[in-house]
C-alpha cells in the first residue's frame, strides 16, 4: 500500500503550512490553498472528491503538531454524516461552505458515555410545520468556536434518526467542557424542544452513524500515528543530545531497545492506519472490521510512545514547559474518543463471530 506522488505533495504542503501558521489560525489557509474541509467531498459539492486515503495524510500531519483544527469534527463527522444521509437538498445545501471551510459542522451523537446508537436516549417528537421538536443531551461533541452547522442523533418512534438542528435556534444550549486534552475542545449541547429538520429516512440514521463511526476511527487512526510519530522524533534528539556519565542516553543499550520498540509501534500502526485508509476508498463493506482493529492499534500505539516520551526526557518531560504532556494527554484523550480499544476490540470479536471468555 503506497500513498501517489500527489498525496506526498499533499503531506508536504500541509506540514508547510501547519508550521507557518499555529493554532486556529492555520485553518483559513488549510482550506483556501489546501482545500482540507473538502478532500472527502465529492466535486459535486464543491469538494476535491478525494477520498479516505487523501484524510489520512491530512489527519496525520494534524496529529504531528496537535493541532486544533475542526477537521475531525467538521470535514470528517459532519460532512460523513451528510453525504451517508443521501439527503441531496441538504448535502447541496451545506457541503458547500463546509467543504471550502466558510462553514463549521458539528455532530452531536455520543450519550451516557458512549457512542453507542443504543445509548441514544434524545427524544424527537412531530412539531409544528411538519418538523421535529428534539430534546436531550448530547456530550462530548467536537468543539469550535461559531458552530455553522450542527447535526443531532435522536430518537423517533421509528428508531434513531439524523436532525438538522440551527446552533442558535431557541431550546439549543452550548456548554464548553474542560478536557485534559486542551488541544481539542469539546462541548456539551442541551436541546430543549429544539426545532430540527429530519435529514434522510426517519429511523435509518443508526447506519448513517455506523459508517460515519468508522470513517472517524480511521480518520483519528491517522492522526494518532502522526502524533506518536513526532514523539518519538523528539524522544530520539533528546536522547542524541542528553549527556550522561560522559556520553549521550541514547548510546546506552537500553535506550536504544526502548527507541527500537517504539519505533515498530509507530511503523505497525501506520500500516494498519494506512490499510483502514486503503479498505474505505477501495472496500467499504470491510471498513467496520479495519476501522475497528486501526482505532485499537493505534490507540494503544500513541498512548504507549507518548508514555515513552516522558520517561526517556526524565524530569524536563513532566514540566508544563516541555511538550511530552501535551502529547501524552492527546494521546489518551484520543485513545477515549469513539469508544475506547477494549470496545473495538469487542466490537471486532463479535464481527467475526467469537465470544469473549
Amino acid at each position: 500500500m503506497r500513498l501517489t506522488q500527489e498525496q506526498g505533495e499533499l503531506r508536504s504542503a500541509v506540514r508547510s503550512l501547519l508550521t507557518q501558521h499555529q493554532a486556529t489560525s492555520g485553518w483559513v489557509p488549510l482550506t483556501e490553498q489546501i482545500g482540507a474541509a473538502g478532500l472527502a467531498v465529492p466535486e459535486a459539492y464543491g469538494g476535491a472528491g478525494g477520498g479516505a486515503r487523501d484524510m489520512h495524510v491530512l489527519m496525520e500531519e494534524l496529529g504531528r503538531s496537535l493541532s486544533p483544527l475542526p477537521c475531525l469534527g467538521s470535514a470528517v463527522l459532519t460532512t460523513g454524516a451528510l453525504l451517508a444521509s443521501g439527503d441531496k437538498e441538504a448535502c447541496g445545501r451545506l457541503l458547500p461552505g463546509l467543504a471550502d471551510g466558510t462553514s463549521v459542522g458539528a455532530l452531536a451523537w455520543a450519550e451516557q458515555g458512549s457512542w453507542d446508537q443504543q445509548a441514544i436516549r434524545a427524544a424527537a417528537v412531530p412539531g409544528p410545520g411538519g418538523g421535529h421538536l428534539i430534546t436531550g443531551t448530547k456530550e462530548y461533541v467536537l468543539d469550535w468556536p461559531g458552530v455553522d452547522v450542527l447535526l443531532v442523533a435522536a430518537r423517533t418512534p421509528h428508531g434513531v434518526s439524523l436532525f438538522e438542528v440551527a446552533p442558535d435556534a431557541a431550546g439549543v444550549r452550548r456548554e464548553p467542557l474542560v478536557t485534559m486534552d486542551e488541544t481539542r475542545a469539546q462541548a456539551r449541547w442541551v436541546l430543549d424542544g429544539a426545532e430540527g429538520h429530519l435529514l434522510g429516512v426517519d429511523g435509518d440514521g443508526g447506519r448513517y452513524l455506523e459508517h460515519v463511526r468508522d470513517l472517524a476511527c480511521t480518520a483519528l487512526a491517522a492522526e494518532q500515528v502522526g502524533a506518536a510519530e513526532r514523539c518519538l522524533e523528539l524522544t530520539v534528539e533528546y536522547a542524541g543530545a542528553r549527556v550522561q556519565f560522559g556520553r549521550p542516553i541514547g548510546s546506552f543499550q537500553a535506550v536504544k531497545h526502548r527507541l527500537a520498540d517504539a519505533y515498530v509501534l509507530v511503523e505497525s500502526a501506520r500500516s494498519v492506519a494506512l490499510g483502514a485508509a486503503f479498505t474505505a476508498d477501495e472496500d467499504p463493506a470491510a471498513l467496520p472490521r479495519a476501522a475497528a482493529v486501526a482505532k485499537s492499534v493505534c490507540s494503544e500505539a500513541f498512548s504507549a510512545v507518548a508514555g515513552e516520551m516522558i520517561q526517556l526526557h526524565g524530569g524536563i518531560g513532566i514540566t508544563w514547559e516541555h511538550d511530552a504532556h501535551r502529547y501524552f494527554k492527546r494521546a489518551h484523550g484520543a485513545g477515549e474518543l469513539f469508544g475506547p480499544p477494549a470496545h473495538h476490540r469487542a466490537r471486532l470479536a463479535a464481527g467475526l463471530g467469537l465470544t469473549a471468555h
